[in-house]
């Protein structure tokens, strides 16, 4: 089975028919997701702004952390969940859409950021934790984190717009 063939079998199954047949489901769903997404950027956002220095100075960076994480990781797996199913209804489509092909690259591009501030900024915290200024490595994880999670909404709001046209 080739790629092509298990998107169209992801489309034809029984959930996927149901998503996108339903007068409520995609909707529903895409309700959910909208305000899960929104809710990993507040969060996100929150904590990037803080490592760039412009907000919550007076805020340990460790505490900011620990208020915001649980949030950001429910919210991000509500997202993905939600996004799943509704590529289920039209999986086809979203894969011949280049917005949501650049919507998927901006997702790991966030991550891989994440996880290179986690494995290696993140491991100096206690030097510049209630410090009013970030070290540059902090900055710029907090920079390109703003950067991608912007264009995640700008390609996801565009996917709406333009899965008719790609087909």
């Amino acid at each position: 089975m080739n790629l092509g063939q298990l998107w169209e079998a992801i489309q034809a199954s029984s959930l996927g028919i149901y998503i996108a047949e339903s007068a409520w489901a995609f909707p529903t769903i895409e309700s959910v997701h909208v305000i899960a997404i929104v809710t990993v950027v507040g969060t996100v956002a929150v904590m990037d702004l803080r490592l760039l220095g412009l907000t919550a100075r007076d805020y340990p960076v460790t505490v900011m952390s620990r208020d915001t994480l649980t949030w950001t990781w429910l919210s991000f797996v509500l997202a993905a969940i939600t996004g799943l199913l509704l590529f289920a209804s039209k999986a086809t489509n979203y894969m011949a859409n280049p917005y949501f092909l650049a919507k998927m690259a901006m997702l790991i591009l966030a991550g891989l950021n994440m996880a290179v501030f986690h494995l290696i900024t993140w491991r100096t915290v206690r030097e510049w934790d209630t410090a009013a200024i970030m070290p540059t490595g902090a900055k710029i994880a907090g920079a390109l984190s703003l950067f991608f999670w912007v264009l995640v909404i700008f390609f996801g709001r565009t996917i709406g717009f333009t899965l008719g046209i790609y087909e």
